[in-house]
């Protein structure tokens, strides 16, 4: 199962550098730009895309939403480790930063759970595996 996706992910992936290299050299930043978000929404379009046409099978879907759901920590790591290393070197003005939009953050989802009453979500039925299919 988790072969399958893996060279749409590869095709979208390098597309989607390749795409934040030529935004970089637009902008005239020496670096890519979202080539790692450009590259995410690629294989989500890509996968519905392919969805409608009938072009992937069970087995291939399954292996593009564990690529797409490993992918995302990963990077979302990696891109949060760059930021810190380059706040802690950027001066005591990133850090304050950082620490105050988390502090907003905080009290925005603190004031929505707070103030939102909807209706709590139904029960779902169990899931009925037949023994020996899928």
């Amino acid at each position: 199962m988790i072969i399958y996706g893996v060279a749409l992910l590869a095709i979208c992936t390098l597309a989607g550098v390749i795409m934040g290299d030529m935004l970089g050299v637009l902008l005239g930043v020496k670096s890519n730009v979202g080539g790692v978000g450009i590259a995410m929404i690629l294989l989500i379009c890509a996968r519905l895309w392919m969805q409608k046409r009938g072009g992937m099978t069970k087995d291939c879907e399954m292996g593009v939403g564990f690529w797409g759901a490993m992918y995302i920590p990963v990077v979302v790591a990696m891109a949060a480790q760059q930021n810190v290393v380059t706040a802690l070197h950027g001066g005591p003005v990133a850090v304050l930063a950082a620490i105050g939009s988390v502090v907003v953050c905080g009290c925005t989802i603190a004031l929505i759970s707070r103030t939102h009453k909807g209706e709590p979500l139904p029960a779902e039925e169990p899931l009925i595996v037949p023994v020996g299919g899928r």
